[in-house]
């Protein structure tokens, strides 16, 4: 599935154009219409979809997105923390990580309705903690990440199935039924932005190789995981209903799904402005007030070459025209480039330039790199006002070097 991010509405570029700069610019609207699909999909299926935070984490948009959601998903204690005091009571809260420490199982326990486990050693390790919480307290399940050796992507960094995977515990490696002593899920999460068809051809090889542990009694709930672009207008949402409803009807269990970039997936751009023109040779540099490595990183890990229109005009830009620019950010980075980009008429210092769908992944990786200012965070809501949720100082930037 490549289908292009479709092109930012008339509202958020006048609120582009009227805002700050640098900022990420959330869409309310985009959000709702994203939640709407997947809480159609939960009533369809009978799956439960929880917010992947590790994709998007705005505290203040957790109770919107309690509307639609289950709940959410963490990768240690600071996630599952966020998520227990920011969304709705009642939300759940799913956590697995490649590993735990030995301070964090008892404030973990307190926190996740599932705390799910990465290896056979980390379970064996902290099994009889686990089960002695559980059962004094009850509620709190157990689940293991398996890995069912099946690749589909096609980007390597991304993929949790490669030879040598930390990512889960292979078939090969459960010799006894005893070693899944109290767990009661199963977990695996294998996509990168891919589709319904990736996940089938994974679900069958899941069923092929851990279909006896499936079937066991003991068994009351399978996490499909993310990487689902389930929000994308031609994802096969019918296809995954009937998966998830013959998986929940054959082997009596539970589904739950992850996603993080379906929640947010079109809902926000991240706004720039030029700040100077720099030529060199046949290369004229436009240096922004954003950086690649610190608030795109994507752009270089992916990597990735994210959309970028005129907020002026609302033209895209291309690849090949009369006035071309190497966008460029403003640390000291020689590699801090987001890319060649052509407009129809020359940049001038001053243009704000934003960048598309840069409402997943792009904020939660974003740091203070260089001590580049960073973007303030704003939403504009479904009445038009733009409200901002989180801008940053140099006491933010401060607090990150004391000691």
């Amino acid at each position: 599935m490549t289908d292009a991010a479709p092109a930012p509405s008339a509202e958020i570029f006048r609120a582009a154009l009227a805002g700050e700069a640098p900022a990420y610019l959330l869409d309310e609207r985009a959000l709702r219409e994203n939640g709407e699909v997947l809480r159609t999909l939960a009533s369809e299926s009978g799956a439960k979809i929880v917010l992947a935070q590790k994709a998007f984490a705005q505290p203040q948009l957790y109770p919107l997105l309690g509307e639609y959601l289950a709940g959410a998903c963490a990768s240690g204690v600071w996630e599952a923390r966020l998520a227990k005091e920011y969304f709705p009571a009642g939300a759940e809260v799913i956590t697995c990580a490649p590993a735990y420490r030995d301070q964090e199982i008892e404030e973990l326990l307190q926190l996740s309705d599932h705390l799910d486990f990465n290896s056979l050693s980390q379970w064996e390790r902290f099994r009889e903690q686990c089960l002695t919480y559980q059962r004094a307290h009850g509620g709190t399940k157990f689940g293991l990440r398996i890995n069912p050796e099946h690749s589909t992507g096609t980007v390597p960094r991304y993929d949790p199935c490669a030879v040598g995977s930390r990512l889960g515990v292979s078939l090969a490696q459960i010799k006894d039924a005893q070693q899944l002593q109290g767990i009661s899920g199963l977990h695996f999460h294998t996509l990168c932005e891919q589709g319904f068809e990736d996940l089938e051809a994974t679900v069958a090889v899941v069923e092929e190789r851990f279909g006896t542990f499936l079937k066991s009694e003991e068994i009351t709930y399978l996490n499909l995981g993310g990487g689902h672009w389930i929000t994308k207008p031609n994802y096969d949402r019918v296809g995954l209903v009937r998966l998830i409803q013959r998986l929940s009807r054959e082997y009596q269990v539970e589904v739950y799904l992850e996603p993080g970039e379906a929640v947010a997936i079109h809902s926000g751009v991240l706004v720039a402005t030029v700040l100077d023109l720099v030529e060199n040779g046949e290369v004229c540099n436009a240096i922004l007030d954003v950086s690649a490595t610190a608030h795109m990183p994507d752009v270089l890990e992916m990597p990735y070459r994210p959309e970028v229109y005129r907020a002026d005009t609302q033209e895209l830009a291309g690849t090949q025209g009369e006035y071309c620019y190497r966008l460029a950010g403003n640390s000291c980075l020689a590699g801090d480039q987001i890319g060649d980009y052509s407009f129809a008429e020359p940049l001038q210092v001053g243009d704000r330039l934003l960048f598309n769908d840069m409402a997943h992944y792009t904020m939660v990786k974003t740091t203070f790199f260089n001590g580049v200012r960073h973007p303030e965070i704003a939403l504009l809501t479904t009445d038009g006002e733009r409200q901002v949720l989180r801008q940053f100082s140099y006491d933010d930037y401060l607090a990150l070097k004391q000691i």
